[in-house]
């Protein structure tokens, strides 16, 4: 597409929103800004969209949101009448146009004759995947970019299992969306009309009641966290985003009730202003509640990202200092204790299944292949962990245990279909209370699977690349890499690559190839001769190339040495 006839559409248009009009005013004499923001359209891919805020076919705007919402309401009506009465739940977090762009969606889709469902106010994503579930609806909506930095916002949706829409639906309604030829056209209706005709419904406690009385089901020792609950120090940071709305109800409601909130933190901000970044993954993240948590004497550090589906978990050390724990160490944690206590209990059945994504350390398949339970990988997208889960109800092969990505996103029980910060927070709290009852910490408990199962070290590299340039130079690190395969790196032999948009692993020595039975992904994931790895990934969301590591040994300086020698080798070669 021309970027300068597109621009100049948007000049021209004397009904163009006046804050996008002053914006584009700020814009005229930065081409380069211009150009980035008209170059393509948005792109809605099957996790749906997510981009900078602004005018212009490629930024978040009340028209890029109209289109895909005309997109939706076009895939619902296709589906039938009883579709379009089920309707379509949307929930938001606490970003700039965040509720703006959740009753913009609700018009549109009124506008055709479906009815929504609107949360009141800020709601994790979960209960959004909750929500879809409980009201029976057609699917969901919510506008979050996760942690993302304050200038982002995005849009995913949600098939009727309550669950990421899958890629055939998906794939739907990308069609539709990419049929909108004037995205000015779009059409909607007037909100108070629409709640007098029954086709939009703001909704709180309907769902709030139930969701929370499900996530009592996460609590394996529901004694124990009753009578002991009030032993662990708990100290809870939402990061400014939804997850403190039902995360401390729900710790309250099981039995922890000793919780130190971050106050600063409660704040809904759009702009996360204590905070580098909302990201719950990182020691940054962390700092206010780690002041907190020397203040008041925490046993754990608990946060949650803006739209409270992934957790960050940080622990007190026999120093008093405070470790975050990665994505990997809290769901191997997690899944230790959930098996270890089924196991013991006698009520982990034959058919137990684990999930975790294609980017996760293996720590946790030997832990699952302990305890009996067999693991199976996904590609990245919790998407794929639901669409397993609805495979395991239709045939009974297996019986859902516990589902995980190394980004920090569990599911432990399948009331809610996508990764669940408000479940997590009650598992992680769960743990730490016996172990702390046994006199041990979390950290203590991580030493003794690493003793068991063999010392894993992670690590994740992002290279950031913005805008039309950096989309290219992504392409080309991928296609250049994927084209010549490397035999070895760090000084270690490379036994096998799989490539997950080929479909194909190769043997490395032979050449010889076999087939991969997973949906396509650019992706590639090469294998040394003990079983640690390095992974290729350009993100799906973000202008970013991630780079992946799980490195195995039989002690933590050992790991660590070999990852450092392959991180700094594959660095080298990409630059090469």
């Amino acid at each position: 597409m021309n970027w300068q006839e597109e621009y100049q559409k948007w000049v021209a248009n004397d009904k163009l929103d006046s804050t996008l009009r002053k914006q584009l005013t700020n814009m005229e004499t930065n081409e380069k800004e211009l150009e980035d923001s008209f170059y393509r359209n948005m792109e809605f891919g099957t996790a749906g969209m997510r981009g900078v805020l602004g005018a212009g076919t490629n930024r978040m705007n009340i028209y890029t949101i109209r289109k895909a919402s005309l997109g939706l309401a076009q895939f619902v009506a296709e589906n039938g009448e009883e579709a379009k009465k089920r309707g379509i739940v949307i929930a938001y977090d606490p970003r700039h146009m965040s509720r703006e762009f959740a009753f913009e969606s609700a018009a549109v889709l009124g506008h055709h004759g479906v009815k929504s469902y609107v949360f009141d106010a800020l709601r994790p994503t979960p209960e959004l995947s909750f929500a879809v579930r409980h009201l029976n609806a057609f699917g969901g909506i919510v506008i979050t970019a996760s942690h993302n930095p304050p200038e982002y916002n995005g849009y995913k949706i949600y098939g009727e299992d309550g669950g990421q829409m899958p890629p055939t639906g998906a794939s739907a309604v990308i069609e539709y969306i990419n049929a909108v030829e004037d995205i000015f056209s779009v059409e909607v209706a007037n909100q108070e009309l629409l709640i007098e005709n029954g086709l939009l419904e703001v909704i709180s406690e309907k769902v709030d009641r139930p969701y929370l009385e499900k996530l009592k089901e996460v609590i394996v020792n529901k004694e124990l966290v009753q009578e002991r609950g009030e032993d662990l120090k708990i100290v809870f940071t939402p990061l400014h985003g939804t997850g403190g709305i039902l995360g401390v109800p729900a710790l309250e409601s099981v039995g922890f009730t000793n919780i130190v909130k971050v106050d600063e933190q409660f704040v809904n901000d759009p702009d996360f202003g204590t905070v580098k970044s909302p990201n719950p993954e990182n020691r940054e993240a962390f700092l206010l509640a780690i002041e907190y948590g020397k203040k008041f004497g925490g046993d754990i550090l608990v946060g949650t990202d803006p739209d409270a589906d992934r957790l960050g978990v940080a622990v007190r050390n026999a120093d008093g200092e405070y470790k975050v724990l990665s994505g990997n160490q809290i769901g191997a944690i997690i899944l230790h204790y959930l098996l270890k206590q089924k196991k013991a209990q006698n009520e982990l059945p034959a058919n137990a299944a684990v999930l975790k994504s294609i980017v996760t350390s293996n720590l946790g398949t030997e832990i699952a292949k302990h305890y009996g339970a067999e693991m199976i990988e996904v590609l990245t997208g919790f998407k794929f962990i639901a669409e397993q889960i609805k495979h395991f109800e239709e045939t009974g092969k297996h019986t859902f245990e516990f589902g995980y990505e190394e980004s920090n996103g569990y599911m432990v029980k399948p009331f809610t279909r996508d990764k669940d910060a408000i479940q997590a927070v009650l598992a992680v709290a769960e743990v730490a209370l016996v172990s702390k009852v046994a006199g041990r910490t979390l950290l203590e408990d991580l030493d003794q699977i690493y003793d068991e199962f063999g010392y894993y070290n992670e690590d994740l590299v992002s290279l950031t690349l913005s805008g039309k340039d950096g989309s290219e130079r992504i392409k080309e690190i991928t296609s250049n890499f994927r084209e010549q395969l490397p035999t070895s790196m760090g000084g270690f032999v490379v036994e096998r690559a799989e490539d997950y948009l080929r479909s194909e692993t190769t043997w490395i020595a032979t050449g010889k190839t076999e087939a991969i039975h997973l949906p396509t992904a650019d992706v590639i994931k090469c294998y040394f001769e003990d079983g640690s790895w390095f992974c290729l990934r350009p993100s799906g969301t973000e202008p970013k190339i991630k780079f992946y590591f799980s490195i195995r040994g039989e002690s933590k300086e050992e790991s660590t040495a070999k990852l450092e020698k392959v991180k700094a080798d594959l660095m080298q070669h990409i630059e090469a």
